[in-house]
């Protein structure tokens, strides 16, 4: 799909400057040469801008249409299920393979966990510095950072634990902070924007309620439209808005970075099951921030599956870095570039 061009600033401007000297032209007598003239002046200034925005957001849709076309061919080749969505923060433009297909989320789901977190925080149900003593009957599988602490003896904060759920995916933190929050506030703020298949419907590792067929589960849409009403302050303030990214954008091992520039700042969470590889995220190109989440199902092998997330978002972010140092007429502009 296309993006869908919007009015730049410039060019709305240009308009109401128009529009007020059209006023003062029909308001007054024509004979008045100075507002005649500022009238011509904003129609001819509007009709250049006009011209170069249609030129740029030609040359744009062709660039989401090669986006469009690469991506296709990762999923063509990819002997699974992919679905994709990504969307461009500064102006809503985006694109959707598959976007409303139901995955298993994993550890993906984990995103939902911390926005409710940071929600109770806001509404001072919770504080993110409140303490909590580790349990032994904490401790599940995959737990590498609190199977190492002293039940009964260590204390950390729920930020803390946060942290732990989104750098290394630690399963006994997540669990905690879901008892925490109450897996039904999760899911009701869910529900307050409309994301009706985005749902956490068991802790984790609870094998029985897995085979149950109750799994974790999102869809590339609703995982992406839940990262921009974050972004866009639709959840929480400015303060937790800003930390909330700050613990999802802790350096972990995942896909859509894999590929990109180490320096690039990322703010996403990753999941893996069996024959499932996801991960979605906001990359935070400068002037030129996305959302993308790539979620794979079916998969033969799980490393292709990560290949092809990484391959999707490579593809992705050199179509963004491109545009970010662009000018209308497609010239690239970095540092170090000569004048010729």
């Amino acid at each position: 799909m296309l993006p869908i061009g919007r009015k730049p600033r410039k060019v709305l401007t240009v308009l109401a400057c128009a529009q007020r000297a059209s006023g003062a032209c029909y308001n007054r007598e024509l004979s008045e040469p100075c507002d005649m003239k500022l009238f011509l002046s904003c129609l001819l200034l509007l009709s250049t801008c006009v011209a170069q925005n249609s030129s740029s957001n030609g040359k744009q849709k062709v660039l989401w249409h090669k986006l469009e076309k690469n991506i296709e061919q990762v999923d063509q080749q990819l002997d699974g299920m992919m679905g994709v969505a990504i969307e461009d923060l500064s102006n809503g433009d985006h694109y959707f393979l598959h976007e409303d297909e139901v995955f298993a989320q994993a550890s993906s789901i984990k995103i939902t966990v911390l926005a409710n977190l940071y929600l109770q925080a806001q509404q001072a149900k919770l504080k993110l510095t409140d303490l909590y003593t580790v349990q032994a009957s904490d401790l599940v599988p995959d737990s590498d950072i609190m199977n190492g602490l002293t039940p009964g003896i260590t204390r950390i904060t729920l930020r803390d634990l946060a942290t732990m759920m989104v750098a290394v995916s630690d399963n006994a933190a997540t669990n905690v902070l879901i008892d925490r929050v109450g897996m039904a506030n999760v899911n009701a703020m869910l529900d307050s924007f409309g994301l009706t298949h985005t749902r956490l419907r068991r802790k984790m590792m609870d094998l029985e309620a897995a085979k149950q067929g109750r799994e974790n589960i999102s869809t590339p849409r609703e995982m992406m439209s839940l990262l921009d009403a974050i972004y866009n302050g639709k959840l929480l303030n400015k303060e937790m808005t800003a930390d909330f990214f700050k613990v999802l954008g802790t350096n972990k091992n995942s896909f859509i970075p894999r590929e990109l520039p180490p320096d690039l700042k990322v703010a996403n969470k990753p999941g893996e099951l069996e024959a499932v590889r996801n991960d979605s995220g906001i990359v935070f190109v400068e002037g030129r921030p996305y959302v993308i989440c790539v979620m794979t199902a079916f998969l033969r092998n799980e490393r292709d599956g990560e290949k092809a997330i990484s391959e999707v978002s490579l593809q992705t972010w050199r179509m963004f870095d491109r545009l970010s140092r662009a000018t209308e007429y497609g010239r690239v502009v970095s540092p170090g570039n000569g004048t010729r």
